[in-house]
């Protein structure tokens, strides 16, 4: 795609491995579990009782009590993630127009607390009340688009500002839209990620009825063990991630730093089934496909794909097929990595933490491990790299990440050393 060429020059993260950038990545690199049985309700009669919750993040330490009550979690992880990359990148200096900076952001379920409680509310005290008041706050702190209105009205940023949702493939659908409207010069500068607030009792009892997530728990932290043979589910994550997307123009005028490129990205359907993935993954191969001509590179330019590898026995295989048809002999000399094995899946959120991850691998030539393997599967090539339990030197120019959502949305964004 022609235009202007874009450039990342801040990040932000609140994950359940690190509650900022720094600690994130270090959580990464040490191969760090953020499972545990679950703190936020009782889970007890539940059939998954753990998840990757943060960890010691207190709202009131970013917010007063007052603002705070008006935001679901969603959204305070999203203003927090999000303040630590407008800091980082300092795109508030004065040199970019407000009417030039936009806010893109990706949520699968927004303020999924908020509409529990308040129907949970009705159904105790309200059903047969004719005069229960819904909250005023409950539809202004559900919607999924109130994230990005808040980072703008905070910010001052009257450039482009919308929400995108579609499931696990939220927030690279956002850094994506981002990355396209900055090439058309819509903005110079765009807060793109995701957040996510799912850890709750509507969250954990529907995903674990529908037999999405692992029931490992009696050993939640080795819960999360994507192409091992004993994998059984995935492991809810909550948090958020931010990253500022620029025009290199723009960077380099206020004297920016420059963590990296974005090449380009790749969007397909699979086309196939609600929840599950095509069996040959052909959406995968097709989403990996358009990536690589979109950026204008061969197969053989990718060093690292961090892959959307939940830890289910469907997708992990799918996934792997399609690296192997897209990649060839290539994929001997990738390396692969599944950062969920230590975050969890943080759905709408896990496209921008996994970038962040990619960008992280250029900027210190590292590849994040896939922690929790156990066992071989014969699925699986032995020959291939997927950095099991340890991190691994490797210097990377041009990194992959892929994320796949419910409903067979695929998206997929290369990342490239500036």
């Amino acid at each position: 795609m022609e235009g202007k060429k874009v450039v990342i020059t801040g990040l932000g993260a609140l994950t359940p491995i690190g509650n900022n950038v720094a600690d994130y990545w270090q959580g990464l690199k040490d191969g760090q579990s953020g499972a545990d049985l679950i703190k936020s309700f009782d889970a007890t009669n539940f059939r998954c009782k753990f998840a990757c919750e943060l960890k010691g993040f207190d709202p009131l330490e970013h917010f007063d009590r007052k603002a705070a009550r008006k935001m679901d979690p969603f959204t305070q992880y999203a203003m927090v993630a999000a303040d630590e990359a407008i800091e980082d990148s300092g795109i508030k200096s004065g040199n970019i127009p407000l009417e030039k900076i936009g806010v893109i952001w990706g949520s699968g379920v927004g303020g999924l607390l908020t509409f529990q409680n308040q129907v949970l509310d009705y159904g105790d005290n309200g059903r047969d009340n004719p005069n229960y008041k819904f909250n005023p706050f409950f539809i202004p702190k559900m919607i999924i688009d109130i994230a990005p209105g808040h980072i703008s009205i905070k910010h001052g940023f009257r450039g482009p500002n919308f929400s995108v949702v579609s499931a696990c493939a939220s927030s690279t659908n956002a850094i994506l839209d981002a990355y396209y409207y900055i090439k058309l010069g819509k903005a110079d500068a765009i807060v793109a990620g995701g957040s996510e607030a799912a850890v709750t009792i509507s969250g954990v009892g529907g995903f674990g009825d529908m037999r999405a997530l692992s029931t490992r728990n009696d050993d939640p932290k080795t819960a999360s063990r994507p192409f091992d043979l004993d994998r059984e589910g995935f492991v809810l994550g909550e948090g958020a991630g931010a990253i500022i997307v620029e025009s290199e123009e723009s960077a380099l005028k206020r004297g920016a730093k420059i963590y990296a490129e974005i090449l380009g990205g790749g969007l397909s359907a699979d086309a196939h089934h609600l929840t599950a993935p095509h069996p040959d993954g052909l959406g995968a191969n097709l989403v990996m496909q358009n990536a690589l001509n979109e950026a204008g590179i061969q197969p053989e330019e990718v060093d690292y794909i961090n892959v959307h590898g939940t830890s289910t026995p469907l997708g992990d295989v799918s996934e792997v097929k399609a690296i192997s048809q897209v990649f060839g002999d290539h994929t001997y000399k990738l390396n692969i990595s599944s950062t969920k094995s230590m975050t969890g899946h943080l759905l709408g959120a896990a496209g921008a933490i996994e970038t962040i991850s990619c960008i992280m691998a250029i900027q210190q030539s590292v590849i994040p491990p896939t922690i929790n393997h156990f066992t071989d599967d014969p699925e699986f090539d032995p020959n291939i790299n997927f950095t099991f339990n340890k991190a691994q030197e490797k210097s990377v120019d041009i990194a992959l990440s892929n994320t796949f959502g419910f409903g067979g949305h695929n998206a997929s964004v290369i990342i490239k050393k500036y």
